[in-house]
């Protein structure tokens, strides 16, 4: 074939001028069909491991109870160690704050008293404050009787104060003071008892509430004994009751609080 054959041949197959915006727009408009279709099967079938879309943050004001199920634990033991589990869940749903008492022994005086709260029902407790205590002479038992010199063990509420003097300012708890908040006689060690008495936090061992500390009414006996309550540490073991320093106990009446159901939690370590 000739240069001019081959040349001819060349100009039949090219598009003229006029034509090749129609083809660029053509082809333009196939990848950019191409490319959507992608875009839109790729959102139907999002490949594994893909990061999950930005979801929309909720504004709306949350109420305790909504705002404890959107809890993230962290922590297996509730923010509470040094306690069975089975203490844990005897602890009331709804109770914001607690006092933790753990004893060094089953059959020790001396314990720790720990303040702690928390920010909704179902969250994890927090300590706030700790005080060395004592609780009874021969420790801790789960079948207190009168006279055994033993802290009752288990889960109590916190219902109701008094003492000799005048409640401490910003106290919510209903309050007794009445001049039968003496102690009589002498502690188990031969220790003066002066004062134990000045603040009391009734705890709900065989008791009713919403009465006075002294009130002598016992639900379940005078078998299981009674009256066993917080108290002003005298600097020796009681006969039951847990005993922690005055400004303890002026910290504790200035925070329990009814609204927030607050509880006692009470045995030797590991209870």
């Amino acid at each position: 074939m000739s240069k001019h054959a081959r040349a001819r041949s060349r100009t039949r197959t090219r598009p003229s001028a006029a034509g090749r915006p129609q083809r660029a727009v053509t082809v333009a408009a196939f990848f950019g069909l191409l490319a959507f279709g992608a875009g839109w099967l790729y959102a139907l079938h999002e490949p594994p491991g893909a990061p999950a879309p930005q979801t929309r943050s909720d504004a709306r004001p949350q109420t305790a109870d909504r705002a404890a199920r959107t809890v993230q634990r962290t922590d297996p033991f509730q923010g509470l160690p040094g306690i069975s589990a089975d203490t844990r869940a005897r602890i009331p749903a709804d109770s914001r704050q607690l006092v933790l008492v753990t004893g060094k022994a089953k059959d020790s005086s001396e314990s720790a008293v720990a303040l702690y709260t928390r920010p909704a029902p179902g969250a994890d407790w927090t300590r706030s404050a700790q005080w060395a205590g004592r609780n009874g002479a021969k420790g801790w038992s789960t079948e207190r009787a009168y006279g055994d010199l033993t802290s009752p063990q288990g889960v109590f509420s916190l219902t109701d104060a008094g003492g000799l003097l005048p409640a401490p300012p910003g106290t919510r708890l209903p309050y007794d003071r009445d001049a039968s908040f003496v102690a009589s006689g002498r502690g188990v060690n031969g220790e003066s008892l002066a004062g134990s008495f000045d603040y009391v936090v009734a705890i709900d061992f065989n008791r009713k509430q919403g009465v006075s500390p002294l009130d002598p009414e016992k639900p379940d006996g005078e078998g299981k004994g009674g009256n066993i309550w917080l108290h002003v540490d005298h600097d020796g073991p009681s006969q039951g009751c847990v005993g922690v320093p005055k400004d303890a106990m002026r910290t504790l009446l200035t925070t329990l609080d009814p609204a927030a159901k607050p509880v006692i939690a009470m045995g030797p370590e590991g209870f």
